[in-house]
């Protein structure tokens, strides 16, 4: 391990022995292009038809130009002129652009969705319309129409989830090709003024030649976005308008899966239908309401295939529009620093959405076919976002959920079992910035209400759960090269007797560890509180890389109904140190190497995680990026291994990785990626991936992504049995094994754009995991990572119809045998998703939606890939297709 650190540290440092200061000898300083700019809005009242043509008057003026690459050599002119112009009348902002090329013919132009961004030349422009130096909104457009649009926040943050009703057009002549924009006032918000001064940038994309210019240039070294665009002046008299939008929306669904014999629920096909409506409207210019009544989200992609054989929850993206449009408002902990690192600790989410519509908890009871709900339906949705006052963002959000039943059949006589109650979901998140962003202070809430009426739901239910934080940040320094950030929070959760213990007994929280004398159940605790906290240092530019934190959850911290971590009792520190450099040598154009370091441990001072981490990367000249990765994991203890029992030794690890990508301006790219992980104790895991995307025309893109992972592990759970007699390990026997894993995913993705408004998407998964349970044994004492075979000495384990029987100590001893069924498995699954999307007029959408999925659970534990992929097709599948349409209404 410490041979290859060393090679790895020589080969990352060599561009900057072996090829000199990198780009010292290319940038030219005598100039500084980062004068302060300005560029002043002109009035028209004559109309301007949005059709690529600059052929109104107010595009014959003298336009502003003078941009400044930031890609390839940081600070020279742009290779190739660009004049922008800016105007306006009383309802909207125009903004045109000559873009002059001198080889036209070379344009790279592509199709792609709205916000896809396709590997093409660009156009963008920014707003600040409060003028707050943190926030705004950006536009684009490619010279074949394709569009983008978003907002901005912190300073740097993108958010391309909102999307606005706005007008572009492109058009490729002689001269290069031309941009004009139209964006209503309304779209926007911006306080209400006799005389506006906005922020603005421009910048454009030159893809043939990677390059990347701006109006308002900023170095690679020094940070800050939104905080460094020119002002835009001379706007007056514009139209702060509150605009009201209703967007009624149909769907109709038609379900086909395989007919179960005798089940009234299975017949082989399902019809429905359901209508509701969209409402997004202006409580004023700061302000708007976004309203969802009876939303459907058939169109959006199926969630992938995983296989979870750990004690934690799989995350899953959220892909919902309402619920992703302008998330960035409520993202918490995140503001002031432009990097977030993590090495050791996940923040937990304290608004986690997928929450909300989630798959029912309950199940039915009873004999009997039974029918269950795929989601919990929302009746209701609201969301209230903007800023109020000063500089004071706020983001609301309130959802009912309905009550939801399982529909039970025994030999026709009906009846229904409640799997989900009534709920009322609620978040507010508030912050208030300061001195242009020089400082933020913030805080979120949510609740979770909980009707619950019935039996079982109380006894594993929380009533209600509430939680708060508050975060917020400070630069150190008049440049703003420091930034010291930090977090705090609380969360309390009620409930029944019965589920305040289910929740101890968890794997969140693991309170009956028997060795932890800073955790205990309470069989009579109705409510659950915690903490968690964090602060974070983080230097914000120059070659020199420097971030440090220290967090701590408590073992109570309980936020999962509302959000998203895994369990707490830890205490965590790190410390990240590195260098890059931004501007071409010899064989890099950029680099970095970074070194870092992290321990955790409980609330009882026990060392339960530690790393040394050494990262390296770079992109070549030729526009090729490559990463290596190497760590080293010392012995350490886990509660983990045991599932609430007691610690165990967890043995040292050694890993290293790398990945290679293509140029993605080439038709054809490749990627890959491998990993290799080694425990001195015997355990070890590898997986190699791959990568291939192809584009052999403007408006069509194949990727297909395959990855293979075989893992060996000598501590994989299995089950316990309390046995008195285990007095090692407090009375209760941990059974364990080796497991052999064979994971093969394969990710298809086809996007077939047709005009900017109109496309196909596919995405396709075959997937197959498996996994050999073998050499079962049991924890040999607290402690240590040593084990009792089953089948050694006087133990004996025997195998019939599926089960294994176990006896710890033979026939003549006095420990009593248990059983547990055989864990192996053979998981294959099919996922896959076709959507056609067209935007038939702005903010109005048709939507054709396909879903299939597909799984077969043969030959559990051995991986054969051609049979099984064979038993995966051949698997009888359910198809879903469905239809959506709605029609934006401007009131």
């Amino acid at each position: 391990m410490r041979r290859n650190a060393l090679l790895f540290l020589i080969f990352s440092l060599l561009p900057a022995f072996a090829l000199g200061p990198a780009g010292a000898a290319t940038q030219d300083k005598t100039a500084d292009p980062r004068t302060f700019r300005t560029i002043a809005a002109v009035p028209t009242a004559e109309p301007i038809t949005i059709d690529g043509v600059l052929s109104e008057s107010v595009w014959k003026t003298a336009g502003f130009g003078g941009f400044t690459q930031r890609d390839p050599l940081d600070g020279q002119p742009a290779t190739e002129p660009t004049t922008v112009w800016v105007a306006f009348d009383h309802d909207n902002l125009y903004v045109a652009a000559r873009l002059a090329d001198s080889e036209p013919s070379k344009i790279v132009g592509r199709l792609g969705r709205r916000d896809e961004y396709v590997e093409s030349d660009w156009f963008d422009v920014g707003v600040d319309p409060y003028h707050d130096r943190r926030s705004g909104y950006y536009f684009g457009v490619n010279p074949f129409g394709s569009i983008e649009d978003g907002t901005l926040s912190n300073d740097e943050e993108t958010d391309s989830t909102w999307d606005g009703i706005w007008e572009s057009a492109a058009r490729v002549d002689d001269g290069g090709w031309v941009v004009e924009i139209r964006v209503p006032f309304d779209q926007l918000r911006f306080k209400r003024q006799d005389i506006y001064v906005w922020g603005i940038n421009f910048q454009r994309v030159l893809k043939r030649k990677n390059e990347e210019s701006h109006f308002a240039w900023v170095p690679k070294e020094e940070s800050g976005l939104v905080s460094n665009f020119a002002d835009l002046t001379g706007l007056v008299d514009i139209a702060a308008g509150r605009r009201l939008e209703i967007s009624p929306f149909a769907v109709s669904q038609a379900k086909f899966n395989p007919a179960e014999p005798g089940n009234p629920f299975r017949t082989g096909r399902e019809l429905a239908a359901s209508a509701g409506f969209d409402l997004k409207g202006g409580l004023s210019s700061n302000l708007t309401l976004d309203l969802s009544v009876n939303p459907d989200f058939g169109q959006v992609e199926v969630d992938p295939a995983v296989i979870n054989i750990s004690d934690q929850e799989t995350y899953y993206q959220e892909k919902r529009p309402f619920f992703i449009e302008g998330s960035s408002i409520f993202n918490f902990g995140r503001g002031g620093p432009n990097v977030y690192r993590s090495f050791g600790w996940d923040d937990p989410d304290f608004f986690y959405s997928r929450r909300i519509g989630r798959t029912p908890q309950g199940s039915p009871a009873g004999p009997g076919f039974s029918d269950m709900p795929d989601w919990t339906t929302i009746l209701s949705a609201a969301k209230v976002t903007g800023k109020v006052g000063r500089n004071f963002n706020l983001g609301v959000i309130s959802a009912l959920t309905e009550r939801e039943y399982a529909l039970i059949d025994d030999d026709g006589a009906r009846s229904k079992t409640e799997v989900e109650p009534f709920s009322h979901y609620g978040v507010a998140r508030g912050l208030k910035e300061f001195g242009e962003g020089r400082s933020g202070l913030g805080f979120i809430a949510t609740s979770l209400l909980r009707d619950l009426r019935e039996r079982p739901l109380d006894s594993f239910l929380s009533r209600s759960a509430l939680a708060l934080g508050l975060d917020g940040w400070t630069f150190l320094d008049k440049d703003r090269g420091w930034a010291l950030a930090g977090w705090a929070g609380l969360s309390t959760v009620r409930g029944s007797a019965e589920a305040m213990t289910d929740l101890q007994l968890s794997s969140l929280h693991y309170f009956q560890r028997p060795d932890a004398d800073w955790v205990e159940v309470d069989p009579n605790a109705t409510s659950l509180s915690g903490w968690a906290g964090r602060l974070y240092i983080n230097k914000q530019k120059g070659s020199v890389v420097f971030n440090a934190a220290l967090g701590a959850m408590s073992p109570g911290f309980e936020a999962n109904d509302l959000g998203y971590h895994t369990r707490g009792d830890v205490i965590n520190g790190h410390v990240e140190a590195g260098y890059r450099t931004f501007h071409p040598g010899r064989l890099f154009r950029t680099w970095t190497v970074t070194g870092s370091y992290y321990r955790n441990y409980d609330f009882g001072w026990n060392r339960v995680g530690e790393y040394i981490y050494l990262d390296g990367k770079g992109q070549f000249l030729n526009y090729w990026t490559a990463t290596l990765h190497l760590d080293y994991e010392p012995p350490k203890y886990s509660h983990y291994l045991t599932r609430g029992g007691p610690m165990a030794f967890y043995p040292a690890g050694e890993t290293v990785s790398v990945t290679l990508a293509g140029d993605d301006r080439k038709p054809l790219i490749v990627r890959f990626s491998g990993y290799y992980r080694y425990h001195p104790s015997g355990g070890y895991n590898w997986s190699l991936g791959g990568g291939l995307t192809w584009k052999p025309s403007s408006n069509f893109s194949l990727s297909v992504g395959p990855s293979y992972t075989w893992r060996y592990s000598e501590g994989q759970w299995v089950r316990s049995v309390t046995d008195p007699l285990k007095t090692s390990t407090y009375g209760v026997r941990y059974v364990l094994s080796d497991i052999i894993q064979k994971t093969l995913p394969i990710e298809v993705r086809v996007n077939w754009t047709f005009t900017p408004r109109l496309s196909l998407q596919a995405y396709l998964q075959p997937y197959v995991a498996t996994g050999d349970f073998r050499a079962f044994k049991e924890l040999h004492a607290a402690r240590t990572f040593d084990f009792d075979y089953y089948g050694d000495g006087d133990s004996t384990i025997a195998y019939a119809d599926g089960v294994y029987t176990v006896d710890p100590d033979g026939a003549a001893g006095p420990a009593a045998s248990f059983t547990f069924r055989d864990p192996d498995f053979n998981l294959k699954s099919l996922r896959g998703t076709v959507v056609l999307r067209w935007e038939y007029r702005p903010g109005s959408m048709f939507y054709l939606v396909w879903t299939q999925k597909r799984a077969d659970y043969a030959n559990p534990g051995d991986f054969e890939f051609w049979r099984d992929m064979g038993d995966l097709f051949q698997a009888r599948g359910e198809n879903i297709f469905m239809v959506k349409f709605s029609y934006r209404f401007e009131l």
